[in-house]
Formats: structure tokens, C-alpha cells, sequence
């Protein structure tokens, strides 16, 4: 590493976001390049990391998120340097990042994994939290403690992991769907798990292996759910008590099709004629028409790439949904630029079964990818797009079921050209193939269905599978022998 100046250091590799995609690429970074010296920048005090990884089939991994002090990384590379400061601008074509710290850092190659923020309904609001970080959820938690009601709205992973593990207080659900969890699973799916809803919930078995989400208070930054702090762990629930003030153990109406039309401020309300009927604030009006009074309302309706810091004076060709367009080597438009992670968006010609979502599996994917990419640019040598990219593939739970996701598990793209075959046991499995001109393109599994390898198979080799047609689900069969 070359010193220009007190606050002026270079590196030939330089990482910003301590989230899953930055720590996984600088952790390649560190690892493949043991005598250059690494620099991860990240605004929290914490870094998300992965534990427990594990190679479910040839695309399907589960893994853990840990949240640890930077040092930890650190001690296990000698060559990687954590600087807890956010980047507030960039000027790519002089190949320097200035941070709030007011250092500068000139790079060779640098990678942007800033992640998203949640795109809250309503901005700067008191009344409306957003869950994204750390910070948010442990507001979240102090302000459910004494609540009696609380509106959810949003129909992703967070709303579907909150309303099922939200006790002690009434929860008002508000889906702009015709069905719970549109993001992810169908609406037969959708009836399958609701009745987990009105059902008691198993006791907690062991206690979550994950590392609790804790950060210090004195070296916390009070970010807010604005802030830049990394998203929270797939578990992130595990580790805080999502209790309210009421007795009741599980108490959830669901509202469809409907969204937000109105949202009173305390002193709007106090002059409205809603006052008189209930004086619970804020209240709000969906655009059915009911009103609802709540203690506050969470946001968990989806996240805006975190691209601001690196925007001004730069070309950077950004997607639709405001991220940093990547191709298949995860560079932007600006050279020597890579991104991984929620803040990119896939400008490559994605494989017939994949598709991009944000989610912790495709960060940490990512984010490896962008390290293997700037490496071979360095070396001068050829890569491929990676294995992963192949086929989409997400394992995950809702309402305590095992949840499994292959290729266009929702028959995303394809139109009217596809039939679904479905096989559903009550309490115990659901399962849904997707086929096109009888190849298998994706499916559903929910329950201990044991057919994940099997199915990602079939989507991979794209047999005929026409001649089997129903009995392809018959669970008399055992299709995992019969494809083998």
C-alpha cells in the first residue's frame, strides 16, 4: 500500500458495504490476494457475515448470517482492513471514494454492495417505521412492547415473517394482492400456510444458532431506518422479543387488495371528525375504504437501491428500479466499477430460469462472482458467468414451513404458455411444478417434501416429462427413485 498523504491512501481493491455482498467479496478479495492489502468500507459499526454454509444440490445452499465486530474479520485476514465510515462521494474517472471521515482512497478496482433502503409509503413520518437494519428493529421492538395494534403493509419477506411472529397485540394486514406472499409463493400456496395464522405456534425448539443482532449503544449510529446499515438477517426475528401489551397470543386480520390512501398526523386527527368515534392515533384510511387506529404502522413494502454517494458527476446506466446496471462480469458502466448485492440490478440476458431477486442468497452470490471478476481483470484472464446464475434457487421458511424455490416458480415471463400441476396435503406439503411443452421450469415445495434435487434437475436437463403427465406428483410414486 502506497501513502500519498495523511488522508490519502490506495488500494488495489476497495469494497464498500459491510452487508453480505461486501464482506463475501472482500473476503474472496483478501483470500485469493494474501500480499495486497484489502479495504472494506462499511457505515455500521457491524458486518454481516456467513456461517454455517452449506451446498443443499448443485445450485440450493443454506447458510447463516452472523453479525460481528469488524475486528473479527480482521484477525482471520491480516490483509483486509475495515473502516467504519460511509462513502459520500465518488469520482470515478479519477478512481477516488471520499468518506464522511474526510479521507480519500484511491482504488484500482472498486466494488459498490451498498445495499437498499426499505421504500417506505410514507416518508418522515413518526408514525411509520421501516424494518432494514439493526437499529430499525430494535425500535421496532421498543415500540411494540406497548402496543395494542399495529398495521403492517407490504406483502414481501419481512410483512410474512412479521405477522406470523408478532404476539400480544392485533395485527391489521394490509396486502395490495388478491393472496399473502405474491413475492414469493402463489396464491394456492397462499391458502395452504394461512391457517398458521389462527393456529397456536409451536413452541420454539433449540435457541437460533445465528449470533443475536446487538449492536453497542455508544458506537451504534443512529441511522434509522434511512440510514446505510446493512439488511437484516434471515432470522433477524430470532433474537428480539416481537411482543405487544396485550394478552391475545396471535391475533391477525388481513385486509386484500388494498393500499394506504390516507394517514393522519396526531394534530389532523384531533381536528377531524374521526376523533370523536376513536382516539387512538395515528388512524388511517385503506383505499377500500375502512379506517383503522394503530399505535404506529410498519412499511415492509420493498427497498430502493442505495446508489445516492456515487451518482453525482458520474455516467453511471441505471436500471428501472434505480440500481447500478451490471453485466455478466457484475461491472458497471463506469470502468473499474463493479457492484454486487440489492444495490445492482442483472443488465445481462438472464438464463431461461433465473431471475433476479433481492435476497441474502443471491448478495452472497454476488458478491463472490464480483471478487472472482475483478481478480480475473487483474490477472488478464477469461471468466464465465457463473453456475449460479443458472438457475434461481431459494430456500427459505414462512409460518414455519420449510420453503423451497426453483426457476420461474411463479411461471414469472411466461405468459399463458405453461400448465401447473399441484399436489396438496393439508398441515403437511405443497407442492407446484410449473411446466412448458411438458419441461419442468420451475415449482413451489412447502412442507419436508425431500424433492428439491430432483425437481432442479429436471428443470436443468429439461427432459419431456409429457409422458408422465399427473403421475409426475403422485405421491405413491417415489419420483426421487424414479428419475435417478
Amino acid at each position: 500500500m502506497a501513502t500519498a498523504s495523511q488522508s490519502e491512501v490506495q488500494f488495489r481493491f476497495v469494497v464498500a458495504g459491510g452487508g453480505i455482498a461486501g464482506v463475501t467479496c472482500a473476503q474472496q478479495l483478501a483470500s485469493q490476494f494474501p500480499s495486497l492489502d484489502i479495504v472494506l468500507l462499511t457505515a455500521a459499526p457491524m458486518v454481516k457475515t456467513v456461517s454455517n454454509f452449506r451446498q443443499v444440490s448443485k445450485t440450493l445452499e443454506d447458510f447463516e448470517v452472523e453479525e460481528q465486530p469488524s475486528s473479527v474479520l480482521e484477525e482471520k485476514y491480516p490483509n483486509l482492513k475495515v473502516i467504519q465510515s460511509a462513502v459520500t462521494v465518488l469520482h470515478a474517472k479519477q478512481h477516488t471514494l471520499l468518506t464522511e471521515n474526510g479521507q480519500v482512497f484511491h482504488y484500482e478496482k472498486l466494488c459498490v454492495c451498498t445495499g437498499a433502503r426499505p421504500k417506505l409509503i410514507i416518508q418522515d413520518n413518526p408514525h411509520v417505521l421501516g424494518i432494514r437494519d439493526t437499529d430499525s428493529a430494535q425500535e421496532f421492538q421498543k415500540r411494540l412492547s406497548s402496543a395494542k395494534r399495529i398495521v403492517v403493509v407490504g406483502n414481501g419477506g419481512i410483512a410474512l415473517e412479521l405477522v406470523y411472529e408478532v404476539e400480544g397485540c392485533e395485527v391489521i394486514w394490509a396486502v395490495k394482492d388478491k393472496a399473502i406472499g405474491n413475492a414469493f409463493i402463489d396464491a394456492g400456496a397462499a391458502q395452504f400456510i394461512i391457517p398458521s395464522l389462527e393456529a397456536e405456534k409451536p413452541k420454539k425448539a433449540l435457541p437460533c444458532k445465528r449470533t443475536r443482532y446487538t449492536t453497542d449503544k455508544d458506537t451504534a449510529p443512529n441511522t434509522g431506518s434511512e440510514g446505510p446499515g446493512s439488511a437484516l438477517g434471515p432470522d433477524w426475528h430470532e433474537s428480539i422479543s416481537l411482543r405487544g401489551a396485550e394478552q391475545v397470543s396471535h391475533r391477525v386480520h388481513v385486509e386484500y387488495e388494498c393500499e394506504i390512501e390516507k394517514v393522519y398526523s396526531q394534530q389532523e386527527f384531533m381536528q377531524s371528525p374521526l376523533y370523536t368515534v376513536e382516539k387512538v392515533a395515528p388512524h388511517l384510511i385503506l383505499s377500500n375504504g375502512k379506517t383503522y387506529g394503530c399505535d404506529f404502522i410498519v412499511s415492509a413494502t420493498g427497498v430502493v437501491p442505495n446508489t445516492e454517494p456515487f451518482l453525482h458527476g458520474n455516467n453511471f446506466d441505471l436500471a428501472e428500479d434505480h440500481g447500478l446496471k451490471v453485466d455478466e462480469h457484475m461491472q458497471t458502466s463506469e470502468p473499474d466499477v463493479y457492484a454486487a448485492g440489492d444495490v445492482c440490478t442483472a443488465g445481462w440476458e438472464p438464463s431461461a430460469f433465473w431471475q433476479q431477486m433481492r435476497l441474502w442468497t443471491q448478495a452472497r452470490q454476488m458478491g463472490w462472482y464480483a471478487a472472482r471478476s475483478m481478480a480475473a481483470d487483474i490477472l488478464g484472464e477469461a471468466i464465465e458467468l457463473d453456475f449460479c446464475f443458472e438457475l434461481f434457487s431459494h430456500i427459505t421458511k414462512f409460518f414455519n414451513y420449510k420453503v423451497v424455490l426453483l426457476g420461474k416458480f411463479n411461471a414469472q415471463g411466461l405468459g399463458q404458455d405453461h400448465e401447473l400441476l399441484v399436489r396438496c396435503t393439508k398441515g403437511l406439503e405443497y407442492v407446484k411444478v410449473v411446466l412448458r411443452g411438458g419441461r419442468m421450469m420451475g415449482a413451489i415445495l412447502i412442507g419436508e417434501t425431500d424433492l428439491e434435487e430432483t425437481f432442479e434437475n429436471l428443470i436443468l436437463n429439461q427432459m419431456d416429462l409429457s409422458p408422465y403427465g399427473q403421475e409426475l406428483l403422485n405421491p405413491n410414486i417415489d419420483i426421487e427413485d424414479y428419475f435417478d
